[in-house]
């Protein structure tokens, strides 16, 4: 039996459009990345994983959340640590701004630090924060090092060499600043003393008033960068976080209203733990009796400020 079906040519570009269909080009599959090749079309047998929330996602797509996740433990670990900063700041500057006597200061701050200082918060508040924090900034800057590399396709270390590093920002600086000053500082007041007294059940505000009485340039000069850096990164990073940083505004009046905010906040909180720091504890002399030279031998094994 013959077929009488006409033949089915192809349709002309003008029937087409008669008929309201378009001819287009085929779509360029093969500029797709591989990366996302895999997980266009999730096989049925992934349907549990996407129910979960999982989906079948390519490589490029967990790098992106490896990248948040980090910046998300940089600020949360950020947050603990800024807790323990404002109980710092009330032990050793406001209480000795109000009752005027390192003496009297030193009864609350023996009240209060074993809660900060004790075997399970000091890790959950201090150093495992500021640990992780570290961490995360300097993983973050080789993740931008790393993707920059890769975008201007750099394979070779001669290729590497010619592209910088990602721009440092300010308040990072400060961060990688602040990473020696707050070292010494614990190593004084938490490392040392146990390693050669036993513990560190005699540390107190005393302890840091005899230090200025000892070395009094070093002290002044260590505490100022301390206190100043610390509290300019404190401040300028909460308003990242909270996305009030001037760059986060296109209006510039009120880039410079930010900007004028958190340095004058930041300068405030600053002249307000100086205020104790120096003003109170650092006045407050020599610790007489055994205890002063327990004091001392702590402040001779300390090279960095013996001149």
């Amino acid at each position: 039996m013959a077929n009488n079906a006409p033949d089915m040519a192809p349709m002309a570009d003008d029937e087409a459009g008669v008929m309201g269909l378009t001819q287009v080009e085929p779509s360029p599959v093969e500029d797709t990345p591989n990366e996302y090749k895999d997980g266009y079309f999730p096989p049925a047998q992934s349907a549990r994983a996407t129910t979960l929330g999982l989906g079948n996602h390519g490589p490029g797509y967990y790098r992106v959340s490896a990248s948040t996740l980090v910046t998300r433990i940089q600020q949360y670990s950020s947050y603990a640590f800024t807790v323990f900063a404002a109980v710092h700041l009330t032990n050793t500057s406001l209480i000795p701004l109000l009752t005027r006597s390192v003496p009297e200061a030193n009864r609350y701050l023996l009240l209060t630090r074993p809660y900060y200082q004790s075997a399970v918060a000091e890790p959950l508040l201090v150093a495992l924060p500021l640990a992780a924090h570290i961490a995360s900034g300097v993983a973050l800057r080789f993740y931008r090092r790393r993707h920059t590399l890769k975008r201007y396709g750099a394979e070779t270390h001669t290729d590497r060499k010619t592209i910088p590093w990602p721009s440092l920002s300010g308040t990072s600086a400060l961060g990688y600043a602040l990473v020696p000053l707050a070292g010494f500082h614990v190593w004084t007041t938490r490392i040392l003393p146990p390693y050669m007294h036993g513990d560190n059940s005699m540390i107190s505000l005393s302890y840091v008033s005899h230090g200025f009485a000892l070395h009094p340039l070093v002290s002044f000069g260590g505490f100022v960068a301390l206190v100043s850096v610390g509290t300019w990164h404190i401040v300028w990073g909460c308003a990242k976080w909270l996305g009030s940083t001037p760059a986060e505004s296109p209006r510039h009046l009120t880039k410079k209203r930010r900007f004028y905010a958190i340095n004058g906040l930041s300068l405030a909180l600053t002249a307000l733990w100086l205020a104790g720091s120096l003003g109170i504890v650092g006045r407050g002399g020599k610790t007489g009796g055994w205890i002063g030279r327990e004091f001392d031998e702590l402040y001779n094994a300390m090279p960095l400020i013996r001149w």
